[in-house]
């Protein structure tokens, strides 16, 4: 098995492309190890000095560090993890998935408003956000304003407020008039 590393602009995030498929539908977000008790792979990185946080998509694993390693010192430690864990044919994550479902809050008035939200962030926004090892999922919409909730490289990165202003949340305003801003969660 062959594993590609990308950089993200999230300094601290490398994103490892096992070429399988990683969750087959959805995405899990594991800020701790704590977090992580029903994905066996998110456990066993995190047993790696380093690792801060893990989440897995589709096809890609992404891994966020502390500051106190470096990245060549850390690196060969995930992908030899990554790689023991898949090709035993270990489970990625048992039993539901967590990490991809939230409550969202917004009044059954907005329903229709909140389908044009989704509908654009699912075609335009997280395809691109996942080419970069992360994902934004919807939480709510009330009195105009979006709250969306930043996962993988995304959460923490240094540019995601530029992204969620200046990208996500002029795109929203310019096809759906009732958005005014976009918060995160």
């Amino acid at each position: 098995m062959f594993i590609q590393t990308e950089t993200t602009p999230n300094p601290a995030t490398l994103k490892f492309l096992p070429g399988v498929t990683v969750m087959p539908e959805g995405t899990a977000d594991y800020r701790s190890a704590g977090e992580a008790a029903n994905s066996p792979l998110a456990q066993r990185l995190f047993q790696v000095h380093g690792v801060q946080a893990v989440f897995l998509g589709t096809d890609f694993v992404t891994v966020t560090k502390d500051d106190s390693v470096e990245w060549h010192l850390l690196k060969s430690s995930i992908l030899g993890a990554i790689m023991e864990h898949l090709m035993a044919g270990l489970p990625v994550v048992e039993g539901a998935d967590e990490g991809a479902a939230g409550a969202e809050d917004y009044a059954e008035a907005d329903a229709e408003i909140v389908s044009q939200i989704k509908e654009l962030l699912e075609t335009r926004v997280r395809p691109a956000v996942a080419q970069d090892g992360g994902d934004i999922v919807f939480r709510g919409f009330d009195a105009g304003v979006v709250y969306l909730h930043m996962q993988g490289a995304c959460a923490g990165c240094p540019s995601s407020t530029a992204t969620l202003k200046h990208g996500i949340e002029n795109m929203l305003r310019h096809f759906v008039p009732e958005v005014n801003e976009v918060r995160p969660v």
